[in-house]
């Protein structure tokens, strides 16, 4: 199974998938730190563009495709990006599950990001101007939402897990 996790930075979005990838033995796929890694090769220019997720998406495919789950961690801020996540599902012959990460409250989800330190050496992490002003495409309907200014991060990766056991997920 991939599991597609995606939302705005400072919502909790790494934290639930390292939570999740632990509890299924999954492979976590994280755009940030292959970003970073393209950036710390020396590559001419920092902005690696659609690099990160294009590799990213073929090192999930790659897991998929030998029978691991995968839960991919990215913003996913648009379409695009989470269509090219199902498409790597649709290859490997795997099913899919998106699941944006939300935090409602606002105050909440601010102090987040102007509170954390990155851990990804030398990862910048973004403002909180740079987070609202950022370009969000809506998700609709068919996506799984889950709001962590409302649970614990062990509430809703229990919560995520029951569903995939259900098959609702």
């Amino acid at each position: 199974m991939l599991i597609i996790l995606g939302g705005l930075p400072g919502t909790g979005k790494t934290t639930i998938a390292r939570a999740l990838a632990k509890l299924l033995k999954a492979v976590h796929v994280r755009v940030d730190t292959i970003e970073q890694s393209i950036r710390a090769s020396g590559a001419p220019s920092s902005d690696v563009g659609p690099a990160g997720y294009v590799a990213a998406y073929g090192v999930a495919e790659d897991n998929l495709t030998l029978g691991h789950t995968v839960v991919a961690d990215s913003v996913n801020c648009l379409k695009i990006t989470r269509d090219a996540w199902l498409s790597v599902a649709d290859r490997s012959a795997t099913p899919a599950v998106e699941v944006e990460v939300i935090c409602s409250d606002k105050a909440e989800h601010r102090r987040r990001v102007e509170t954390r330190v990155t851990d990804v050496e030398g990862l910048s992490k973004p403002t909180w101007q740079e987070i609202t002003d950022r370009v969000y495409e809506d998700w609709g309907p068919r996506t799984l939402v889950v709001d962590t200014a409302t649970k614990g991060v062990d509430e809703l990766v229990a919560d995520l897990e029951l569903g995939r056991k259900s098959k609702k997920l």
